[in-house]
């Protein structure tokens, strides 16, 4: 199992890096917080998890540890490929899905695209007794303050800005989506490609 990189950051996507180990360019599908945490031509170190397909190898890379943990006890759930848990840990962080699960919180687990009601009832079955307690709640026994998650435009504004855009183009192109959405909020991957194609018509 390949259980880290770190290398160079030698090309960003709207949904992963190409980082370079040793002259050898390896893809590696992200979520857009870990992609947010890496800059194009920096150093850069994921925790990742190999996914082994009749017709693929695909890695997944994560800023911790934790995530990679908690991506992998995912899919031990029924139903819950690599795609949908890599989308569970793109909305919510290891220790909000610890909290929503311990919780029986199916409105936040069905914030998920991709989970609806029975499907959340059915990863709180599977995995309420395994997923463990959050890491504050661990360490001194009263609950934790819940951590603001990025907003959508917050992350698809840094997520644009690694892939060379300005800070300023970025900022327009994330308006034009957010007028464009109305009252809907997008998911991230969706708005950050509607900002893509906007900033390719300039």
């Amino acid at each position: 199992m390949i259980a880290h990189l770190s290398g160079t950051v030698v090309a960003v996507s709207p949904d992963g890096v190409v980082i370079d180990v040793g002259g050898v360019g390896l893809r590696v599908q992200c979520t857009p917080d870990t992609l947010a945490s890496l800059r194009l031509g920096a150093p850069g170190r994921v925790a990742t998890s190999l996914v082994v397909r009749e017709d693929s190898l695909t890695l997944f890379g994560f800023a911790t540890d934790d995530e990679r943990n908690v991506f992998e006890l995912l899919q031990t759930a029924s139903g819950i490929g690599p795609r949908l848990a890599l989308a569970m840990l793109a909305v919510h962080s290891p220790d909000a899905l610890r909290r929503a699960v311990a919780a029986e919180d199916i409105k936040a687990l069905t914030m998920v695209p991709g989970v609806g009601n029975k499907g959340a009832q059915r990863i709180i079955l599977e995995l309420k007794d395994r997923l463990g307690v959050p890491g504050d709640l661990a360490a001194n026994g009263t609950a934790p303050a819940r951590r603001a998650a990025p907003s959508w435009r917050d992350q698809v504004q840094s997520g644009l800005v690694n892939l060379g855009w300005s800070a300023r183009d970025a900022e327009a192109a994330v308006a034009a989506v957010e007028a464009d959405s109305g009252d809907a909020e997008p998911d991230v991957p969706t708005a950050l490609r509607a900002a893509l194609r906007k900033l390719s018509r300039q």
